[in-house]
């Protein structure tokens, strides 16, 4: 539901005109300050906003943007329910589910995120099950005591269930550093050092949630439309502002989908890979090199390539707005329908020497490089050994997502300075009065009812997490100079804020991890690989984590939840979640080694461990290598003018907008495309066609002629989906790969040699 508008950049969010925000153009960075009657908007939340005769609370309601009105209930309850027996209970259980499918799809090359939706939706329909079933017994602890049933399952026990999910039940940065060491390095952390390492990396990132809630939480304009999405599934949930007879025709379609999504991903991800990836091209050519290369979605370009595999599409077309899905779309054509045959076919940027699409590391000849021969038994660079082997090299799809990294990350603040200075430079005058709440619409003026997490508990939360990180590295061989985690915790600090502004207008997350390994690669060169990447994860955890506490926060705003109860919620989801995320990395690790490692490949090409190589590469060219070896050779040269690229693409489309402003210039978001250009389609290159006429029937043309069934249907359609995928990769977890590996027998549908039928004049 990411909202933008059609309009100019001096129009303002509330005074839009149409009926429901516009997900075809994105949200305008310059809000004004015209004023608009909306007293017929006002009659039409008359049930949730009381009596407006009151001129105070008409202001106050008038000061909510237009989209968040529709969406947001205007009134409150202070005395429901919140932290109770059955939100320990329904937490606990959800953060464990989420935890290990999360953590199980990090190393998959294809993966279904675990559905927030499908949380909200199950919490929903457990909570009412135990308030209907448990006793009302006061449970006496002597310290403290409860009831087990205090009543309804309350709206607001509902929020910090799925708020504690949220936080818990997803795979976590330091995976990274436990997985490279023991995967490649054959260095097993401890269990203990493991845990408390990921523990201090995520709670880093949300003490630094107290840099930008004042900024980026409050400002009624910054909308954060993911947490507005969640707060319109909640009203759905509970009928409000519709009948019932819709509420439950909403379930039954949301079942039914959720059962058939089950059983059906059955067949693309064990009994029926063929369905995964349609490689038309290759039926009446399975035998030409050409045509392979060109139709695979397993290894090649994927041009008209079709998937029937809902783990290569994702509830993420009904979610990502209409314009944010076509510039992914243009951005994906260019890079692996352009690019990639062109230097497949010329040889231009070593197209000929290795692998385009490959995320390994060569030597000049092509070979695989013996990247472990480049440290010393010190953990230190080999110069010697490097002298011998030669420089490093990547395919060209890794060179030009490193060249369009450099470019991402300066797009992002010339963008935010271009587009949205003024927006900055109002907020700042509000944080000039030095008040918490010094924003007067309504929402705020029912959140100060509530007390505000003290600035204290972030504090010792961050004190707590560098001691923590400081002993770490100086007992657990993390190979990072002290100083340079100092100097990542306060660069990561600075990005809180302007990369925060960008995900809280639009919903997209900027990637900054290119960015920190050349940092550090220009700070340390010649350091062990995992040195770099703990420098990542902590320079990364500080915007990551942050941006997520204060989106559960906004929710939380929304929903006129207690900040506190909020916060404590995330620390809970994640105390339980990480030991099961460091648990399921273990079993991972243990029976899929050769797959990930490289040593063997997987027939299905799922278990690839594509995002821990792809770390350890960057690792080994940053932080061991160093920038200043590495772009000292000539096929590195053009990534220097990434940068240049950043500044000037945003400041054209600047320029452009203001000579052309109808011809929309301001949709062209130079940062999203950039980032788009920087994702490795490398391994699987078969969902984005298939995302894209998704996408097109669910944000465009539902949304804009089938309004009324996009409202009712959309979301609970996609949460449906991305749940039975979830649960199907649960069940083939549990049932095929977990006591006994049982692998699918070999037939038609599940051809050893290719189940794309793309055979090659090899096979």
């Amino acid at each position: 539901m990411t909202s933008e508008k059609r309009s100019s950049e001096s129009s303002s969010i509330r005074d839009e005109k149409f009926p429901v925000e516009d997900p075809v153009a994105p949200i305008p960075h310059f809000p004004s300050e015209n004023k608009k009657d909306i007293k017929n908007e006002l009659n039409a939340i008359e049930s949730d906003a009381g009596s407006l005769g009151d001129g105070e609370l008409e202001e106050s309601i008038r000061l909510v943007p237009k989209v968040v009105r529709e969406l947001v209930s205007m009134d409150d309850d202070p005395t429901l329910p919140t932290v109770t027996f059955r939100y320990f209970i329904l937490s606990a259980f959800f953060v464990a589910l989420g935890a290990v499918i999360s953590q199980i799809s990090w190393f998959r090359t294809t993966s279904a995120s675990y559905s927030m939706f499908f949380v909200q939706i199950a919490s929903y329909w457990l909570g009412n099950l135990m308030s209907r079933t448990l006793p009302c017994t006061e449970v006496n602890l002597g310290l403290f005591k409860f009831n087990l049933n205090p009543g309804p399952f309350s709206v607001k026990e509902h929020v910090l269930v799925t708020l504690a999910a949220s936080a818990g039940a997803t795979s976590n940065l330091g995976e990274i550093i436990v997985s490279v060491k023991d995967l490649f390095y054959h260095e097993q952390m401890h269990p203990v050092a493991a845990i408390f390492l990921m523990w201090a990396t995520i709670w880093m990132g949300y003490s630094f949630a107290a840099i930008g809630r004042s900024f980026l939480l409050y400002d009624p304009d910054l909308i954060w439309p993911s947490a507005l999405m969640q707060t319109a599934l909640y009203r759905t949930l509970r009928g409000e502002g519709q009948s019932l007879d819709i509420s439950k025709k909403q379930m039954r379609v949301f079942w039914a989908v959720l059962f058939g999504v089950f059983f059906w991903s059955f067949l693309p991800e064990y009994v029926f890979p063929f369905t995964a990836s349609l490689a038309v091209l290759c039926w009446f050519a399975p035998r030409n090199d050409t045509v392979k290369f060109i139709s695979s979605g397993l290894g090649g370009m994927g041009f008209l390539n079709f998937t029937l595999d809902w783990s290569n599409i994702t509830s993420t077309i009904m979610v990502s707005p209409w314009w944010t899905q076509v510039i992914g779309f243009v951005a994906f054509v260019l890079s692996v329908w352009v690019l990639v045959p062109i230097a497949h076919f010329t040889g231009v940027w070593g197209g000929q020497r290795f692998p385009i699409m490959s995320n390994r590391l060569f030597m000049a000849n092509g070979s695989r490089y013996p990247f472990t021969e480049l440290t010393t038994s010190d953990g230190h660079f080999n110069e010697q050994a490097f002298e011998e082997l030669g420089n490093v090299y990547m395919s060209t799809q890794n060179l030009w997502g490193i060249f369009f990294g450099y470019a991402t990350f300066l797009s992002a603040f010339v963008q935010i300075f271009l587009f949205g200075r003024q927006k900055i430079w109002s907020t700042i005058q509000h944080l000039r009065q030095r008040k918490q709440h010094s924003f007067k619409d309504r929402l705020n003026v029912l959140m100060s009812k509530y007390e505000e997490v003290p600035l204290w508990w972030y504090i010792t939360l961050f004190a707590c997490c560098f001691v923590t990180m400081i002993v770490l590295i100086f007992t657990q061989d993390l190979y990072l100079p002290w100083w340079t985690y100092v100097i990542g915790v306060v660069l990561g600090a600075l990005t809180v804020v302007p990369m925060g502004f960008i995900y809280a207008v639009s919903a997209y997350q900027v990637s900054t991890g290119t960015w920190n390994e050349l940092i550090y690669g220009y700070m340390a060169p010649g350091t062990h690989p995992v040195g770099s990447l703990v420098y990542r994860v902590v320079a990364g955890q500080c915007w990551y984590r942050a941006q997520s506490i204060l989106q559960d926060q906004k929710v939380g705003h929304y929903m006129k939840v207690s900040p506190r109860a909020t916060f404590l919620s995330q620390l809970w989801g994640n105390l339980i979640g990480v030991p099961i995320n460091y648990a399921v990395i273990r079993w991972v690790i243990d029976t899929k080694r050769p797959y990930l490692d490289g040593t063997e490949k997987d027939p299905l090409g799922q278990w690839s461990g594509q995002a821990p190589q792809s770390y350890l590469n960057q690792g080994i060219q940053y932080g061991l290598v160093g920038p200043t070896r590495l772009f000292r050779d000539q096929i590195y040269g053009p990534l220097r003018w990434g940068f240049l690229l950043g500044i000037l693409a945003p400041v054209l489309m600047y320029l452009l907008h203001r000579r052309f402003p109808r011809a929309k210039f301001n949709l062209w978001h130079s940062t999203i495309f950039f980032s788009n250009m920087e994702n490795f389609y490398g391994n699987v290159s078969t969902g984005p066609l298939s995302s894209f006429i998704g996408g097109f029937f669910c944000m465009y043309y539902f949304f804009r002629y089938k309004h009324k069934t996009w409202v009712k249907y959309n979301y609970l359609t996609g949460a449906a989906a991305d749940t039975g995928l979830s649960l199907t990769i649960l069940a083939i977890f549990i049932f095929f790969g977990s006591a006994k590996i049982i692998e699918m027998p070999a037939w038609w549908g599940n051809d050893p040699d290719s189940v794309e039928k793309c055979y090659g004049s090899g096979n």
